[in-house]
């Protein structure tokens, strides 16, 4: 009787961590699969957000941050709750170029707290190609377990205003604990007993002791520009522990992602001196491995489950034109693709018909779509478009009837195959693919307005938001300097369109007044954040009585 209750109760915690974690931006591409997509929303639908005066610009904030070349602002790490004595919060989590941390109290559109951390001063000048400062975003604690898809239209939220609760007095909003801790790992009952998960015997120690929902610290982590990783409490910034060395200065980092007390990143360029490669370093030890390569994409590697690494590479390198699975504890290669074509996307991992499945994208324009139990041959492979496909990163999601879509940023007139939902494209566009259910095809869905230098797509619950940055791309960038490159942008514009028609809903129009830079904006909880350029953060969404 007492194991079957201690496996009731492992279960039911797996399963609202998991839950949880399909609110929340965690990471760069939302989760440790790096898909862009939040299934469900209390709020966030295509019929709601077509409504007039539903959706709408709720507040923007400009934080004190210098931008580095084009470098500036992070996309927000997102929590919905936060329990301390001033009540329930929303918090976003915002690293900036210049060493700076924003928590923001993304409910009410005030600062929560902010700090500086404490780096060395760069030795070398930045550059386009290595911009210095910090480069990528705060990481939130993230399983690998792969959150099912939805099953209805709407799902859990916070439908009304924050309430208080009690804490201690003076101690700022000190997370409370909600079950005890977790038991030790030969003792918890398999996450198979409960069908509704796809994990392979993992449970969530990515917040020593406890876990997420066990007693243990509730941390953020952020890698300064001198490669030291820091780990903070979320509540007030404090340091969980003292920074540790993890990149060499100046490395161009991307990816930060951290889960079971091991934290994982990308560098490109060779900046700093850094291998270009994969980096991961133990938590408990601080032990660090890497994995050299030039690694393709702007949001680094992507999980599977079980834990397996899968990154893609371009040309040159130890590794060119791959797709490689790597073991997570050792990051010696497990299995390897090899292509005629160098890859120029992060992977992204999905479930489709009892599969795990594997997406890049390469330079002539096409999908591939792997089994990851074998990377022999992509099972489909979608039609070669345009020259120079360079979309950095995909986003995947799947729809009510159970169709598997992917999604890419794209710049140029649109490809053959390709229709405009909302007309004519000459300068990008976000397009889609629908991938067939024994997974042999790949087929064009529709392709989003005209838009300037578009953002790897957000899906929120059925409805795409796409953004226009605004940001000029010149034909020789390396040429042009980024002070020119940025007073020749425009100004960046998001649009929510129907996840499977292209239907345009929602716009911001003209609100949004620098153009943006980097990743997918992140979203939860009925709001999206975007930073922009000159160290500004709108939120768009449902406005909440207070």
């Amino acid at each position: 009787m007492k194991r079957t209750v201690a496996a009731f109760l492992a279960c039911l915690a797996l399963t609202v961590v998991v839950r949880a974690q399909g609110r929340d931006w965690h990471t760069d591409g939302a989760d440790a699969q790096r898909s862009a997509w939040i299934r469900t929303d209390a709020k966030i639908n295509k019929d709601s957000v077509a409504k007039p005066g539903n959706f709408q610009f709720l507040w923007k904030m400009k934080l004190k941050n210098q931008p580095k070349q084009l470098n500036s602002l992070q996309p927000p790490a997102t929590l919905d709750r936060l329990i301390g004595y001033r009540g329930f919060r929303m918090l976003g989590f915002v690293a900036g170029s210049d060493d700076s941390l924003f928590t923001i109290d993304t409910d009410l559109g005030r600062m929560e707290w902010e700090k500086k951390l404490k780096a060395a001063p760069a030795s070398q000048p930045g550059t386009l190609q290595c911009p210095g400062g910090v480069t990528t975003g705060v990481a939130r604690p993230v399983l690998t377990t792969i959150v099912p898809a939805p099953t209805g239209v709407s799902g859990p939220g916070r439908n009304t205003p924050a309430k208080s609760a009690v804490g201690e007095p003076g101690k700022g909003a000190v997370t409370l604990a909600n079950v005890r801790p977790n038991p030790p790992r030969a003792q918890q009952a398999p996450p198979a007993a409960n069908p509704m998960l796809v994990q392979q015997g993992r449970v969530n120690t990515a917040n020593p002791p406890g876990g997420q929902l066990g007693a243990g610290p509730f941390l953020i982590y952020a890698l300064a520009s001198d490669g030291m990783l820091h780990a903070m409490h979320l509540s007030n910034g404090a340091d969980y522990r003292s920074p540790v060395r993890f990149l060499p200065p100046g490395a161009n980092a991307s990816g930060l992602i951290v889960l079971d007390q091991v934290a994982y990143a990308v560098t490109t360029n060779g900046c700093g001196g850094a291998a270009n490669g994969v980096w991961k370093i133990d938590l408990t030890s601080n032990e660090v491995k890497t994995w050299k390569g030039n690694v393709a994409g702007s949001a680094g590697m992507a999980f599977a489950a079980d834990g397996t690494i899968y990154v893609a590479t371009g040309s040159g390198g130890d590794k060119p034109n791959a797709l490689v699975a790597l073991d997570p504890m050792t990051l010696t290669e497990k299995a390897a693709f090899s292509a005629a074509q160098e890859f120029t996307s992060s992977p992204v991992v999905f479930l489709h018909k009892g599969k795990t499945l594997v997406a890049a994208a390469t330079k002539d324009g096409s999908i591939h779509v792997f089994d990851s139990a074998s990377l022999g041959q992509p099972l489909a492979s979608s039609a070669a478009g345009n020259k120079d496909f360079a979309p950095g990163s995909l986003a995947s999601w799947q729809d009510l009837s159970g169709t598997r879509w992917i999604l890419a940023a794209h710049n140029g007139a649109l490809p053959a195959g390709f229709t405009a939902a909302g007309g004519a494209v000459s300068k990008g566009a976000v397009l889609t693919w629908k991938l067939s259910d024994d997974s042999s095809k790949l087929t064009p869905g529709w392709a989003s307005r005209d838009l300037v230098s578009p953002l790897t797509p957000t899906i929120i619950n059925g409805v795409v938001f796409v953004t226009s940055t605004g940001a000029f791309r010149p034909a020789a960038a390396s040429k042009m300097t980024a002070a020119l490159r940025a007073a020749r942008s425009g100004k960046a514009v998001i649009y929510a369109l129907d996840g499977t028609t292209g239907k345009e809903l929602w716009t911001s129009g003209t609100t949004i007044t620098s153009f943006a830079t980097g990743g997918p904006l992140s979203g939860g909880m009925s709001q999206i954040y975007l930073t922009t350029y000159d160290g500004t953060i709108y939120a768009f969404g449902f406005p909440m009585e207070h």
